[in-house]
């Protein structure tokens, strides 16, 4: 493939990435600012004399930030926790030391007085402009003057921007970021006349980005990491059976599923094949609302579609290495196009801009295994979003459990049949990649608050919490 001018552009492994349950926008993502704010406090640690932290949520952290685990991420952010290598028996140990103590031990020396019962505050009046997931950052010296201040937005996915990236003249200027890469593209179109002008599938030209920002080998190994972390979730999710945490009772099913599955393994693929997508992705999502380990693809809450579409599709045949590999760096190329372009935040966008984000992926990189066209592929990722068009966000209590569970499991049947239509189709259909995604922008930015993570519409105010 010939070279072209570098430009800049985030890597898929941006958007694949390791974390922790329930949500990557208020959990992970927040863990990642309060650890960018401890960061900030050792160096005024050198400077000050102690001081006292609080750490405000507003918007959609607020309303959902209990349910959401967004309060323990702060905490955990701020004692030095990350979620890519969070050990979780140290986590709780080092929370309840924090209960008892009452301050932050710095590297450099020195504490800092954070209480996060009453340090971290949930604020549902005051209005949020740049993004529904804000968090300012206050530091306390004595007399309760203010020593450092800083304000920072959760944006989807793990993503994380401080108020003057937000404040930057172009959207550009916050998700183009990165290495030089060879193929730079901003648009489905641009994507598909590289792979033209270049003969190339979609995979090529992402694993030649890829490649400009580590060596093959690298780039390689990390996405067979990432699909050993979603195989080990689905793993767990099918072995641990209990109730979920948070209140609402919700029961394990997906082992339930899956021994009826393995006592009927000769029976109608055809019939079961709903069967064995539901059950890998609500193993998933389960593990995802109990806390686990799972991988943001593109989110936590739509974490359980991917890893069900490799697990049936790609796993146990003699190509199973290389399809996968195709499949990530395919799904990756559609997800940082939904990034760009839109967003994958449920507080901007709704469900539609994570679970429908997801089905997208999915489809394309299905699609791609399959053996399908450039122009196939992303007539699948269209597919798959334009039949979740308006998906609401309104969890029940709060949690990532109702409706999101059941969700990731419609989800990966739609992405299935998204790419089955895609590669039946004769010739270019009326509806691009890149329409979609702008309708999808445009639906989320006219939908009410109500209905994007806030539990404040739909089934959260219908459905009877106990």
């Amino acid at each position: 493939m010939q070279k072209v001018i570098l430009g800049h552009m985030l890597s898929i492994l941006d958007v694949f990435r390791v974390g922790i349950g329930p949500s990557s926008s208020h959990t992970v993502g927040p863990m990642r600012i309060a650890n960018r704010v401890r960061a900030a406090l050792e160096d005024k640690a050198r400077h000050e004399d102690g001081g006292r932290l609080k750490i405000i949520l507003r918007g959609s952290l607020a309303f959902t930030g209990e349910g959401h685990g967004a309060l323990r991420a702060v905490a955990l952010g701020v004692l030095g926790f990350k979620p890519e290598t969070i050990d979780m028996n140290a986590a709780e140990n080092a929370l309840l030391e924090l209960d008892r103590a009452q301050q932050i031990e710095m590297s450099v020396g020195g504490v800092i007085q954070f209480d996060p019962k009453s340090d971290i505050v949930l604020d549902y009046e005051q209005p949020v402009a740049l993004h529904p997931n804000e968090i300012e950052c206050v530091l306390y010296g004595s007399a309760e003057t203010v020593v450092w201040r800083n304000t920072y937005y959760s944006t989807g996915g793990g993503f994380i921007a401080s108020r003057k990236q937000l404040e930057a003249p172009t959207r550009d200027d916050i998700v183009q970021t990165g290495n030089e890469v060879p193929y730079e593209f901003s648009s489905a179109a641009e994507l598909l006349d590289l792979c033209c002008q270049h003969d190339a599938d979609i995979r090529d030209i992402i694993l030649s980005n890829e490649d400009a920002k580590r060596s093959h080998d690298e780039t390689l190994s990390r996405l067979a990491a990432i699909k050993q972390v979603m195989m080990d979730c689905i793993d767990r999710g099918l072995e641990t059976q209990g109730i979920l945490p948070g209140g609402l009772e919700v029961t394990r099913r997906a082992p339930g599923l899956w021994e009826k599955l393995l006592q009927q393994p000769q029976a109608n693929e055809k019939e079961q094949l709903f069967d064995w997508l539901n059950v890998y992705a609500m193993a998933v999502n389960e593990e995802n609302a109990a806390g686990g380990r799972v991988v943001t693809a593109p989110t936590n809450g739509a974490a359980g579609i991917i890893p069900s579409i490799i697990r049936h599709y790609c796993s146990d045949t003699p190509t199973a290495t290389r399809d996968t590999e195709t499949f990530l760096l395919t799904a990756g190329g559609i997800g940082l196009l939904y990034k760009q372009r839109a967003s994958i935040s449920g507080a901007e966008m709704g469900c539609q801009g994570e679970v429908g984000v997801a089905c997208s992926m999915a489809a394309g990189g299905l699609a791609a295994i399959w053996g399908g066209t450039p122009q196939q592929v992303a007539q699948a990722a269209e597919i798959g979003m334009e039949h979740n068009l308006g998906l609401t966000c309104d969890p029940v209590g709060g949690l990532v459990q109702i409706p999101c569970i059941e969700r990731n499991a419609l989800g990966a049947v739609k992405a299935v049949n998204a790419a089955r239509l895609a590669l039946r189709s004769d010739g270019p259909m009326k509806v691009t990649l890149d329409q979609v995604i702008e309708s999808m922008r445009q639906t989320g930015l006219d939908m009410s608050s109500k209905y994007k993570e806030t539990s404040l519409g739909g089934l959260a105010v219908n459905v009877v919490e106990c």
